[in-house]
């Protein structure tokens, strides 16, 4: 019996942190302060609201309230993440974060932030 190989598609990016041609997103719903204006390229999505992809925005103070969980890699930029109720963490490039399902809190960025992420 012969056996099968099985071709998996993947997608790939190249060089994240330099990705210059990121679709406009529009300005950050999250926001509390000035308009914060987020870029971003999907890598994924799916029927359920499942995606992952780039994620850039302008600094600026916003309030996240998370219906799912999301998986970060911070490219560059920086930002303090101040849970409710908890302390601040100063997050930059090259730190990885996992928010679970239902953290609320504030990030602060300090400047543009680019991040690799995943939601689910």
């Amino acid at each position: 019996m012969a056996q099968k190989t099985a071709s998996i598609s993947a997608q790939l990016i190249r060089d994240a942190v330099n990705i210059t041609d990121l679709d406009d997103w529009g300005p950050c719903p999250e926001a509390t302060g000035q308009q914060m204006d987020t870029r971003g390229r999907y890598l994924w999505t799916d029927e359920n609201g499942t995606d992952s992809g780039i994620w850039e925005c302008t600094a600026g103070p916003s309030r996240w309230v998370l219906e799912t969980n999301e998986f970060v890699h911070v490219l560059s930029g920086s930002m303090t993440i101040t849970p409710d109720g908890g302390e601040p963490e100063f997050v930059g490039p090259g730190d990885t974060i996992f928010i679970p399902r239902g953290w609320s809190g504030d990030w602060d960025l300090h400047e543009t932030l680019r991040k690799l992420y995943v939601i689910f």
